[in-house]
């Protein structure tokens, strides 16, 4: 079930001007040099201060994900635990669902840093692109953050949920862009397209085969369900590289 809506009854974010000390009024606007207020000292404070109470808001909620084994927690509950205003969070999402998908794409965010290093050096013996693309999909753990997400958003043990798949989606969306460009600077002899129908190809099979493997493990981060993935990856880069021209 969606999360409540975080957003105030009016709808408009709150300015978070009570934690700013240069909008302060118990302390007054900041003395000396007037500065340009685009880009001045009190703007770059501002900014800093609103990137830490993002930061805290998503650390907090991580957190409170970890403890209650899912996003089961309250906007007060977030506040609190964030040590911040309650409007605070209203100014920087606009639903207790949006600041979990942040947590998620943290999370996930791991995985596509491990892929795009594993592809990352040329001078190997990875002679084609789908060798690279392969070997960086074989090289990484991607059970461990796809069981985490069924623990943060809820999927049945045999099926994910329309959020959970919404996160998957995103996610190999984004694994596919950053496989796309580290592996066509590896090979510019490649042209470019061929390059993104094979990347492509692979991470709408893996789509397919995350939903086989949930089925098969209850999305369950153990050895067992390591041996179930890395087999469906075997068959998708097997059928990848023969085609469908005709059975592999």
């Amino acid at each position: 079930m969606p999360l409540p809506s975080a957003t105030e009854p009016s709808g408009v974010p709150v300015p978070d001007l009570a934690t700013d000390p240069a909008t302060d009024p118990a302390t007054g606007p900041a003395t000396g040099p007037v500065s340009d207020p685009a880009t001045g000292p009190a703007t770059d404070r501002r900014a800093a201060l609103r990137a830490r109470h993002r930061r805290a808001i998503v650390d907090a909620a991580a957190s409170l994900m970890e403890e209650n084994g899912g996003a089961r927690f309250t906007v007060d509950e977030l506040a609190a635990r964030a040590d911040v205003a309650r409007r605070t969070i209203f100014n920087h999402f606009a639903s207790l669902d949006d600041v979990v998908v942040e947590v998620c794409e943290d999370v996930l965010g791991t995985v596509v840093d491990a892929l795009g290093a594993s592809a990352a050096d040329p001078g190997t013996d990875r002679t084609t692109p789908l060798d690279d693309v392969t070997a960086a999909l074989r090289g990484t753990d991607l059970v461990g953050p796809m069981a985490y997400l069924t623990r943060a958003l809820g999927g049945t043990a045999t099926e994910p949920t329309p959020r959970v798949t919404t996160m998957v989606v995103r996610t190999f969306t984004h694994l596919a862009e950053r496989l796309v460009a580290e592996t066509t600077r590896r090979h510019p002899d490649v042209d470019p397209l061929e390059i993104e129908m094979l990347v492509g190809a692979l991470m709408a099979g893996v789509l397919v085969i995350q939903r086989r493997w949930w089925a098969a493990t209850g999305a369950a981060d153990d050895d067992a369900s390591r041996r179930v993935w890395a087999d469906l990856l075997d068959r998708l880069v097997d059928r990848v590289r023969a085609g469908w021209a005709s059975p592999a």
